[in-house]
C-alpha cells in the first residue's frame, strides 16, 4: 500500500507528538503518562496496513529512546526489559485490531485493556531484570511498586485515545459532509 503524502505527514506528526509527549512528561517526572499505548491502539484499529500499524507506536517509542540516550542522563536503551516494553506496545496494537466498531465506550474499554496488557508485560520484563529477586514475592513487589506508573499509563492512554479517536471521528464526519456536498 502506498501512502499518500498527506498520510505520511499525518503519521510523522503522530510519531513526533507521541515521542515528544513521552520526553516532556518524563522530564517533568510524570512517567508513563505519554499516550504511546493509545497510539498503538488507534493505529491497530484504524490503519489498514498492519505493518504500519505496528510501526507507528514502536517508532514513537524508539524516537523518544534515542532522545533519552543521546540528550539526557536517562538511558534510552537498557536491558532485556526494554523488549517487553516494546512488546507491550505491540500488544496494544494487536488489541486495536480487534476493535471493529469504534464507539466511545468501546474505545475506553479497549484503552483500559491496552494499558493493562502493557502494565503486565512491561513489568514482567522488569521483574526478569532481577532487582526484586526471582521469586513470587519479587514478582509481586514488582507489580505493587509499579501501580503508580499503571495509573499514569491508564490516564495517558485514556486521554490519548479520546483525543485520537475523537479527532478521527470528527475528520470522518467532515469528510462525509464534504462528500455529500460534492454529490449534491
Amino acid at each position: 500500500m502506498k501512502l499518500k503524502s498527506t498520510n505520511i505527514l499525518l503519521v510523522s506528526i503522530l510519531i513526533f507528538l507521541a515521542a515528544a509527549s513521552r520526553v516532556v512528561f518524563s522530564q517533568a517526572h510524570l512517567y508513563n503518562l505519554a499516550p504511546i499505548g493509545a497510539l498503538g491502539l488507534f493505529s491497530g484499529a484504524v490503519l489498514k496496513d498492519k505493518r504500519s500499524a505496528f510501526l507507528l507506536p514502536l517508532l514513537a517509542q524508539f524516537a523518544a529512546d534515542l532522545y533519552f540516550q543521546f540528550f539526557t542522563n536517562t538511558p534510552g536503551f537498557y536491558d532485556i526489559s526494554q523488549f517487553f516494553t516494546y512488546g507491550g506496545l505491540a500488544v496494544a496494537t494487536l488489541i486495536g485490531f480487534g476493535m471493529n466498531d469504534i464507539k466511545p465506550l468501546k474505545v475506553l474499554g479497549y484503552a483500559l485493556g491496552a494499558s493493562t496488557a502493557f502494565f503486565l508485560l512491561s513489568n514482567f520484563g522488569f521483574w526478569l531484570h532481577g532487582w526484586n529477586g526471582y521469586t513470587f514475592g519479587g514478582l509481586s513487589k514488582t507489580y505493587i511498586d509499579a501501580i503508580p506508573f499503571y495509573k499514569n499509563t491508564m490516564i495517558g492512554d485514556l486521554v490519548g485515545s479520546v483525543i485520537l479517536f475523537g479527532v478521527y471521528a470528527l475528520m470522518q464526519k467532515a469528510n462525509s459532509a464534504n462528500t455529500q456536498e460534492a454529490k449534491a
